[in-house]
Order: structure tokens, then sequence, then C-alpha cells
């Protein structure tokens, strides 16, 4: 193949504009599938992606496609829409020349579709905008044209005017492709090998497979590679590309991506964002620039409800953090759920959809335990301590200031719901910035946050009240001192630390009235009384109590003296009280769940 007739593009959008449907009809146009093999989301690889209608991780595919008596090599990476897996879109981004910027006619543009158009400019890719939904009664083809010159400043004139859904205008998009986007730059195969990996997932059988991008150079089967950067050496063992379907090639060559299978079995010794190179060239060339390692944002304690899989569990997420290098964990243990991993996450969905894909795939039922986010706190020495973990708490003796993490959150909806939102983020502690009118349809609320007010359900109270028609984006800006406390739960004058958090002072007691009323609900009832107690520092601030069953012991009597009832009764009293004394209560594993539920 030319190295002049290779595009290398992603497809970037807000979630549900209708990428995965544009690649299933790029696909379904270019013949890479026959019309019996085609069904949605071709390239949506999980039953979970399917289930949901979004796309959690990227996809790359070759398709061939001829014009104008040439045969293009057109190498498609379907990228995802949501927030929490912006990681994803860099990293496809990192492997192109130039993106679709993807916008439903219906709702134009919208905050994700920004945030990954910042994204591809600083990867300095050639933006091609296409106006989607084209056939739906509520499109509005002129005003969407108007917002993508007005909102992103890129010129909308010739968009291609497409429907995913029927196919309408596809040439379009692929002649577009052709056309405005560059082929790659410097793509020589007589260089020293140069190559990206953007991606990569672990086979049970076949070991670690690597998706690269190759900048230059070439790989073959059976050379001997390594990493720049881990200095990890590997050997090819076969290489190949996705059509989507798999099919073994001789060589990658320059310009190309694709995937090598490796002869790596250990998960760890993988960097995503390495580059790799033969071995006598690896002290010569210079490490591709790779892309920014994310943060995590939201940290849950994950147990295993079976005890004996921790192992598995532990196995679980190396796989996963494989092919999701954002990601992170460490073992740690707690007294009531036992040995498990403090896991790091970019957002609650990604929380949600890593806690279903370990159940599934590896069908190991885990216990998530209230997501938290890192606290800088100063303590009396002057010393800075990054607290992650409710229970690496300080005793507020030591604690000079307490200070947490805030988010700018850019709230879009129409007009008539902003009334109702700004209520509602005012009682998260929010401060206002600005309010932006881009249109009718269209205003964004800028507020700060901070971060542990929004990785609840702020998500879904957004589209509550807006009734599905808002959505907001967030970026961090640092940390602000705030007024907070640990909030510690008792249950028989036992600490249970899976419930312990850390929350604002002004919020504590209505955050501990609601936690005891639903532990009083699902605590088992025992033969003595039980106290749950929500505490800050040594004071309780509210409780419940879990009432002891009480066998009538005076059944028998039927009559005499009053005093034999009461010598009973006593006798009972002195019995509980011992049983309080050396009894423990036990929590079932569903009543961690159910609390973890609570909102």
């Amino acid at each position: 193949m030319k190295k002049e007739n290779i595009r290398n593009f992603a497809i970037i959008a807000h979630i549900d504009h209708g990428k995965s449907t544009l690649a299933d009809r790029i696909l379904e146009f270019t013949h890479s599938v026959t019309k019996r093999e085609i069904h949605n989301q071709m390239l949506d690889t999980m039953d979970l992606e399917r289930e949901r209608g979004i796309t959690i991780k990227l996809n790359a595919v070759q398709i061939e496609y001829q014009y104008q008596n040439q045969i293009y090599q057109l190498n498609l990476i379907d990228t995802p829409g949501h927030v929490d897996f912006t990681y994803e879109v860099s990293r496809s981004l990192a492997a192109s020349e130039g993106a679709i910027l993807l916008v439903d006619a219906t709702q134009g543009v919208q905050p994700q579709t920004i945030a990954n158009l910042y994204l591809a400019i600083e990867n300095d890719l050639k933006i091609i905008p296409v106006i989607n939904k084209i056939d739906s009664e509520n499109a509005n083809i002129l005003k969407t044209k108007q917002e993508i010159k007005e909102i992103l400043g890129i010129d909308a004139s010739d968009a291609p005017l497409i429907s995913a859904k029927t196919g309408k205008n596809i040439e379009e998009v692929l002649i577009k492709i052709i056309n405005d986007i560059p082929p790659p730059l410097n793509a020589d195969d007589n260089l020293p090998l140069k190559g990206l990996v953007f991606d990569a997932y672990f086979d049970s059988y076949q070991g670690v497979i690597l998706f690269v991008k190759i900048f230059q150079g070439f790989i073959t089967k059976n050379q001997k590679l390594t990493f720049i950067q881990s200095k990890t050496d590997l050997d090819v063992i076969s290489v190949g590309v996705n059509t989507p379907k798999e099919k073994v090639k001789e060589k990658l060559n320059a310009g190309e991506t694709g995937w090598i299978i490796t002869n790596i079995k250990d998960i760890k010794k993988i960097s995503i964002g390495d580059t790799l190179t033969t071995r006598e060239n690896k002290d010569k060339i210079k490490a591709l620039p790779g892309y920014r390692p994310s943060k995590p944002m939201v940290f849950s304690g994950f147990y295993p409800l079976d005890t004996e899989k921790y192992q598995g569990l532990e196995e679980a997420l190396d796989k996963i953090s494989l092919s999701d290098s954002s990601l992170s964990y460490e073992k740690e243990n707690s007294k009531a759920l036992g040995f498990g991993f403090r896991v790091g996450f970019l957002g609650l969905l990604h929380l949600e959809i890593i806690q279903e894909r370990i159940e599934r795939e590896f069908k190991i039922p885990v216990i998530a335990t209230i997501p938290s986010v890192i606290y800088k706190v100063t303590l009396t020495n002057k010393k800075i301590k990054y607290i992650q973990n409710p229970v690496d708490f300080p005793d507020k003796s030591y604690i000079l200031q307490i200070e947490e993490p805030y988010v700018k959150v850019t709230i879009y909806s129409p007009e008539n719901y902003m009334g109702k939102l700004i209520e509602y983020v005012h009682s998260k502690r929010g401060i206002y910035q600005n309010l932006e009118i881009y249109s009718e349809k269209m205003n964004a609320l800028i507020y700060h946050l901070p971060l542990g007010e929004i990785v609840f359900d702020f998500f879904n109270a957004v589209k509550s009240i807006s009734k599905g028609y808002a959505s907001f984006d967030y970026e961090q800006i640092g940390y602000q001192k705030g007024d907070l406390v640990k909030l510690d739960f008792l249950i028989a004058k036992e600490q249970v630390d899976a419930f312990s958090r850390i929350v604002d002072r002004k919020n504590a007691y209505q955050i501990a009235k609601v936690m005891v009323e639903k532990l009083k609900e699902i605590v088992p009832r025992q033969n003595f009384e039980i106290a749950i107690q929500a505490v800050i520092g040594g004071k309780v601030i509210a409780r419940e109590t879990v009432k002891a069953y009480r066998k009538d012991v005076t059944g028998y009597l039927y009559g005499g003296d009053v005093s034999r009832k009461k010598k009973l009764l006593e006798k009972q009293k002195k019995g509980k009280k011992k049983m309080k004394q050396i009894g423990s209560v036990t929590l079932p594993k569903n009543a961690f769940i159910d609390v973890l539920k609570t909102k």
C-alpha cells in the first residue's frame, strides 16, 4: 500500500450522537462486513457496551476503499463519548492524523463535543465536522451549523449531512476523509522502527496482544523488539489487523495501525503509551511523546463477596488495567470486609463499568465501598498528607487544615430548567461563576464545586431535573480549604471502617441520620439491644437502636405474687446484659451492599 493512500482517523462526539452507528455504516458501505454479519455496534465488542448503548473501549479497524481507481487504506479508531472515558479518546487521537467531529442535528454542540475537540486540536489533527440524524423530525441543520461555527470556531458550511442510521450520504464522509485528512507524516519503511503502543489486552491463550501505530520502520513475525521507556524486551509471534475480523499479515508497515501477539505473559511489564523499536536501535531512538497519564479522581474499596476469591480479584484488576491504564489500585484490608483493594477511577460511571466487568468477565461478585476523593491534610507539624481512604484520616488534634479537590462544572441545559438546576447545585455547595447563553436551546451554567459532591448522584440528578435534556462536563481546578469532618459509624460500640466517610460539617447530621436509619433496617436483631451510632471525634450525633428479641419468660405463670414475675424479668435482664458484653454483631454481606446504595 502506498503511504499517500493511508488515512488514520478517529470518530469523536458527545455520548449518543451516533459514533458507533456511523462506524457500522462505514463498515457496511465499504463491504468490510457482509449484510449477514452486520449488527448494531460492530466495534463494541463487550456485551456491556451493547446493552448500555455506549462505547467503553477504543477499537481499531482497517478498511479498504476504492476511490477514483485507487485503493485507500482507512484505519478507523472508534472512541468513547462519556467524560469518564476521555483517556481512551486521547489514546485514539495519538494514533491518528485526523478526526471526524460528529454532531447530532437534534441536540447540537454538547459538552463532550467541546472537550474531545480540544483533545484533537492538542494532537494537531485535521478536523472534519459531520452533522448526523438529519432525517429526524427535530433536526435543525442550520442552527447546528451556526453552533459549530460560533461555539467551536469551525466552518461547517460544507459539512456532510448524514443519517448514520439509514446510511444516507455516508459516501460523502469517506470522500472527505480521503481528500482532507493527510497521509501519515514521515512514514518510511526504511527508517529505524518507531511504534506507539496505544492499547493492549490480555488473551488467556495467546498472552498480551498490543495495538500499535507504526510511525516509521516496520514490524514482522519473529522480530526481537524492546520498549524504549520500560526497557522490556519482547519477541513478535504474529502480526495482523482487524477488518473487523482478525487478519494475520506478513508485516505492519510505516503509517499503519495493527496488532502484534507477543511472548509476554506478565501484564505488569506492559506500559501503554510506550515506544517500540528493534533491540539494536534502543539507544539511538527517541521515545514518542505518547500522552498524559490519567489521574484517578474517585476512589473506592473493592472487596470480593467470597473471601476465597481475593486472588482472582487481583488477577481481574491486573488484566483490566492492561487495556485500561487509567485504572489504579493497591492492596488494603478492612476489619469488616477482610482483604481487598483501594481502586482509583476517572469517575462514577468508570467505577460502575469496572465493577460490572469484574462480575461478568471474571465471575467475581464485588462489594464496592462508599466512593471518596483525595483530600489534602496539613498537619500541625506543617507536613502535608494526601489521603484517599477515610480510615487513614489523622486525629483532629494533629490537623491544621483540610483541603478538598474542586472542579469547574459546566452544565449545558435549555433555559426552562436553569432555575431548578441552580437551586440543586447550590445545595451541593456550588460557587456560581458564570452563565453563558449560546441560544434558546443551549445555556451553559458554570460553577465551582467540591469533587466529593459530584461523585455520588450528581449526573443522575442533573438528568432527572432536566428530564434528560441537560448534560455536564467537569475539569479539576485544584484544592480549596473546607470545613470537613470524619464521620464514623459504630455498631454495638465497634467501628465499621467500610462506612466511614469525610463530609462537610454542615451536612454531617443529615447524612448521619439517613445512614443510622438505614442501618437500623439492615442490622439483624440479636438477643440483646444493638446501638447504632454516628460519631464525629468522640461525639455521638445520631443514634438508632435495634431492639432485642424478647422471650416471654413469665408466660407460664398463672397467678400468685407479682414479685415472682419481677424476679424472672430481673434474671432475664442480667442475662441480656452479660450477653451484650460478650456478644458481637456480624453483619451479613448484603448489609454493606444495601447501605452503600443509600443516596
